[in-house]
């Protein structure tokens, strides 16, 4: 997503915009693939800043436990099959992103896939500048119950199922994505429409939820 790295809090902004629009995958989508303008170059501002998704509270995070940090996430039934790197914070105290669409950033200061509690985040870009798609643009085949499939370094896959996907405003990623406790999820973020060039690229995000799932 070039702009998934665009941050996701700022002044302006009306109690409208900041209504999510949460599409549980058990219902029909409207918009199941990415848009058409997803993927092109045409019409990107190359001055749009990259603005990093906003963690909250975790400006002065500490590590957790990363001993089986994750490696590759899969989700076989749409194709997505990403490298993953450990990513940390900004000074400013947003999320930093890899920068390949290819790759996709697990918050190292959260929760790892696998653990017993809280959510562990993974986000990634749906496009890259060239117009290239990421792997994370597979995110938006997702169906309910669509195995997940995380390889950690030192530890054995951790398998998820999806249940839910929401389409929320650029500025309210819920601070649930990145809670520490609470039951286990995976949280997987991209981007999502409308792109609009002038005011930063696009506006929204896309937040899958993932339970654990057994075997």
């Amino acid at each position: 997503m070039g702009d998934l790295a665009r941050r996701l809090t700022g002044p302006g902004v009306t109690a409208a915009a900041l209504a999510v629009a949460v599409t549980l995958v058990s219902a029909p989508s409207e918009q199941a693939s990415p848009p058409a303008d997803f993927g092109r170059s045409a019409g990107r501002s190359a001055a749009a800043p990259d603005r990093p998704v906003q963690v909250g509270a975790a400006r002065s995070p500490s590590p957790v436990d990363d001993s089986a940090a994750p490696v590759r996430v899969l989700v076989r039934s749409v194709g997505l099959d990403a490298r993953v790197s450990p990513v940390g914070v900004t000074e400013a105290g947003d999320m930093a992103v890899p920068p390949d669409p290819g790759v996709a950033g697990w918050y190292r200061f959260g929760p790892a896939p696998g653990s017993a509690h809280g959510s562990a985040a993974l986000v990634g870009h749906v496009d890259g500048d060239t117009g290239e798609l990421g792997e994370f643009a597979s995110l938006y085949d997702v169906r309910p119950g669509d195995r997940v499939e995380v390889r950690r370094a030192g530890a054995e896959p951790a398998g998820y199922r999806i249940v839910a996907r929401s389409t929320v405003p650029r500025d309210a990623i819920p601070a649930s994505a990145f809670r520490r406790g609470g039951p286990p999820v995976l949280t997987l973020i991209t981007c999502a429409p409308p792109f609009v060039p002038e005011d930063g690229g696009y506006q929204a995000n896309l937040v899958v939820t993932a339970e654990p799932a057994g075997g």
